[in-house]
């Protein structure tokens, strides 16, 4: 949905920064490959990734030539000189009583960052060319308390011609140890190249389908991963740069480990306060608890509980 000029002005005078900004590209109908054109122009390298990252907030710009970017972003948006910069100089961020218990705000920009990383030494395009149409997640809850592992069965769609890979991102818990992480490819796929960040406890995993895909067809595969490798999980996080289909999370736990209480949970971003938070009840031989998510949104979804 296009924003209008007085969401816009809104916006940029309560912040958030993220939310301004993606409500500047809707406004102005841009594009993020043309944003980025316009700032080669002006003599300013930044890549599609980072200006997505930077709309959803899942990462801030900080660093001086992002901020030099940022400024120029304005200049490329017809927005008033500072509208964005004001927003990172106040700090538009929710107070830490607002941010996930088990991960902080920081740990979850690490991540990101080691991500887009991981992602750009693979040489992977920001959406690698397929939409999600259904995706259904089964995670395992160690004896431990550990996450021990998941597995998915994911349906996607390409939207361009000669797609044949995935690439699917594990992240551990805290004290996890990514080298000793395993991937199990299972149904019309088989593993490519792997990749970890050991400081942010993020994998990522390359895919290779059976076939190249031609755009509009759909493709089915499975996959999974063996951790067991961190410390106590105490929550499940899905992100999602992208809106798409159908999402489904079942966490199982271990007999000898239940929890006391398990809760599902949204964010519009990394920082941004846990809200739709809902209840959830055990059940099943396999003491389980799961959400279902219809038609995802960009941001994050997931399962957090209490052992105590």
């Amino acid at each position: 949905m296009r924003h209008t000029e007085t969401e816009l002005a809104q916006v940029l005078h309560t912040g958030p920064f993220h939310l301004a900004l993606r409500t500047a590209l809707s406004v102005r109908g841009l594009p993020l490959q043309r944003v980025q054109h316009h700032l080669a122009h002006r003599g300013i390298k930044v890549g599609v990734t980072s200006l997505s990252y930077w709309q959803q907030g899942a990462r801030r710009p900080r660093r001086a030539e992002s901020l030099r970017a940022v400024r120029a972003l304005e200049d490329v948006l017809s927005l008033p000189g500072n509208s964005l910069l004001r927003l990172l100089e106040t700090g538009d961020t929710p107070a830490d009583g607002e941010r996930p218990a088990a991960r902080s705000y920081r740990s979850l920009l690490e991540a990101s960052g080691a991500v887009e990383r991981l992602l750009t030494a693979m040489e992977s395009p920001v959406d690698g060319g397929l939409h999600t149409v259904g995706h259904q997640e089964r995670v395992r809850i160690g004896a431990g308390r550990e996450l021990a592992g998941r597995d998915s069965q994911h349906v996607v769609r390409a939207h361009r011609d000669g797609v044949d890979r995935y690439l699917a991102v594990h992240r551990g818990d805290p004290g996890c140890e990514p080298s000793r992480i395993t991937v199990r490819a299972h149904e019309n796929c088989r593993t490519g190249r792997v990749r970890w960040d050991r400081e942010s406890g993020v994998l990522v995993a390359e895919l290779l389908f059976d076939t190249r895909l031609r755009a509009g067809e759909t493709y089915l595969f499975g996959y999974g991963f063996d951790d067991g490798t961190g410390g106590p999980s105490g929550e499940y996080v899905r992100g999602f740069t992208f809106g798409g289909g159908q999402y489904v999370l079942q966490i199982r736990f271990d007999e000898a480990a239940l929890p006391v209480r398990c809760r599902r949970f949204v964010q519009a971003s990394a920082g941004a306060a846990r809200g739709a938070r809902t209840d959830l009840t055990l059940t099943g031989r396999h003491r389980s608890v799961h959400l279902v998510e219809q038609g995802v949104r960009p941001g994050l979804v997931g399962i957090d509980w209490d052992w105590e």
